[in-house]
């Protein structure tokens, strides 16, 4: 069945998840609305990410509280913000809806919708932990970017696909990129 997925992304280091997430989820047959950050266009750019625009089916503006994201009456299946910046995650976990994409993530929490928050800083300090663990209270997954290399990826992005795996099963889409583990035994 095919699933309406918001994807916010900041402006933290990593878009290659957020163009490896859209890629992964129109190859699945799915609809993808992308909110970037002013910022975020710039990282886009900077880290040579600018075929994520390519995957997505409408890419809204950050201060339009018109478009369809912004209301609980809309379809979405649910969000996932790829990157996060701690700045982001702060306004998501206090309700400053400021913007469109802290809006609509707003509606995913009040509308008992999957939202999955991948953080890109570290180390935390104590106020990142804080509002994370707001955010897991109220519903949200935090999916750190830490990929697994138990899998023993050997390109940048197999490595980046073990975390958008992890994005992918908690927005409960079906996927391929990570089969169960069945252990190793030497």
């Amino acid at each position: 069945m095919k699933k309406r997925i918001i994807l916010g992304v900041t402006g933290a280091s990593g878009c290659i998840y957020a163009t490896r997430l859209a890629m992964h989820l129109k190859n699945k047959g799915h609809e993808v609305h992308l909110i970037p950050t002013q910022t975020a266009k710039l990282v886009i750019d900077y880290e040579k990410q600018s075929k994520l625009y390519d995957w997505c089916d409408k890419v809204f503006q950050i201060d339009d509280f018109f478009e369809e994201a912004a209301s609980g009456s809309s379809s979405y299946d649910g969000m996932a913000i790829v990157p996060c910046s701690m700045g982001t995650l702060a306004k998501v976990s206090t309700g400053v809806a400021d913007n469109l994409l802290v809006r609509s993530a707003d509606v995913c929490l009040k509308e008992n919708r999957p939202l999955v928050i991948v953080p890109r800083e570290m180390p935390y300090n104590l106020i990142h932990l804080e509002n994370m663990v707001k955010l897991f209270h109220a519903r949200a997954c935090i999916v750190s970017a830490s990929p697994a290399f138990y899998r023993n990826p050997t390109t940048i992005e197999e490595l980046v696909d073990t975390v958008i795996a992890k994005v992918l099963s908690h927005l409960k889409i079906e996927h391929d990129l990570s089969p169960d583990w069945k252990g190793h035994h030497a």
